[in-house]
């Protein structure tokens, strides 16, 4: 039976992640399938993994077959990398103690970058939401001293009105006869 490590869509339109499954290639691409070993959500920045690592690299071990996708995602995770150490201690090039302090000073790195692009995101994020701030701040300015300009010209509008309206009820007698 041909396995194949492969994602099932799930979610609605538009808006879809992923199972991370074990699945004969026969079968249809949501359909039936052996062991769900993780889950995909590329809607997140950066998008998340959350991946069962042993089992995926047991079946990798065993013969499974990644699709592209999840050999680009088991690549991210680490598990082609474990699974190339791990064929390094069977062919006798290290012990596995090397393996696992090489494995590990790999992963320190990774997470290391991953770090710093999360920190990265978040300083971006925080620099666009003062500048749309600011620019949201000198947008109410404009529009106080405009509005502040039409009252004027109102209370102005209004005196000459209320001195007009004097000058045609003012009952003085006029001087000329």
């Amino acid at each position: 039976m041909p396995v194949k490590i492969r994602l099932q869509r799930h979610g609605h339109k538009g808006y879809a992640f992923y199972h991370i499954v074990i699945a004969d290639s026969r079968t249809p691409r949501d359909g039936r399938f052996i062991e769900r070993i993780g889950s995909y959500n590329p809607n997140t920045d950066p998008s998340s993994v959350d991946l069962k690592f042993d089992r995926a690299l047991y079946w990798l071990q065993v013969g499974a077959q990644p699709t592209d996708t999840v050999r680009n995602i088991l690549s991210r995770e680490g598990v082609l990398m474990k699974k190339h150490l791990l064929e390094g201690v069977k062919k006798g090039a290290f012990d596995e103690a090397e393996a696992e302090r090489r494995f590990e000073a790999w992963k320190t790195s990774k997470e290391a970058k991953l770090n710093k692009t999360k920190e990265q995101l978040a300083a971006e994020r925080e620099t666009a939401e003062k500048a749309r701030l600011s620019a949201e701040i000198e947008a109410n300015k404009a529009k106080a001293a405009e509005l502040a300009k039409k009252k004027a010209a109102e209370e102005a509008k209004a005196k000459v009105d209320e001195v007009s309206s004097e000058e045609v009820n003012d009952p003085t007698p006029s001087t000329e006869q």
